[in-house]
């Protein structure tokens, strides 16, 4: 089987479920009390990804970044070799869902040819939903990039999510 590591930055505003949805990815739990990231916290999951010739055991670096919500940008060197990113949103808030233009392209600025993954976060929260999928729409069109509705809180989604990021960065590596 062959092995391959890539880092992935997850990018969003404060509070769309970055960390949870990292947590649930690697540790298979949710955490109700919110605790706001500072700098960046890194985790790995190895994941199996199936490709044509076999599994690809895929060791993802999820580089949880804290967000830029207080006016301070990110700090470029932490995108330094990101193969991708999981743009976060909140589906309760929709100015999460315009900030992530300006997320990926800070990253793009470092790494052209990231791969780009839209996970639209807190799809459990059917009655606060305040984001249209038309929006959903427009936005992962214009950044070229795959929708994924998310619950850190359930999973429903999370699964998907990386394993589609997964094959896109499995595809991008490829001679």
């Amino acid at each position: 089987m062959r092995e391959l590591t890539k880092k992935v930055c997850l990018l969003g505003d404060f509070y769309v479920g970055k960390t949870s949805l990292v947590r649930r990815f690697v540790e298979g739990r949710f955490d109700e009390r919110y605790l706001s990231s500072i700098g960046v916290k890194v985790d790995r999951r190895v994941m199996h990804v199936p490709v044509d010739d076999g599994d690809v055991a895929l060791t993802l670096m999820l580089w949880d970044l804290a967000s830029e919500s207080d006016g301070s940008p990110v700090v470029p060197s932490y995108y330094r070799g990101a193969s991708g990113a999981i743009l976060v949103c909140d589906l309760t808030r929709p100015d999460t869902l315009s900030a992530v233009g300006r997320y990926a392209e800070r990253l793009l600025a470092t790494n052209p040819e990231a791969a780009l993954v839209l996970a639209a976060n807190k799809e459990d929260l059917e009655e606060e939903r305040r984001v249209a999928e038309d929006d959903l729409a427009a936005v992962a069109a214009e950044l070229q990039a795959p929708i994924h509705l998310t619950s850190a809180r359930t999973g429903a989604g999370v699964e998907e999510l990386f394993q589609q990021l997964g094959m896109l960065l499995l595809r991008a590596s490829r001679p």
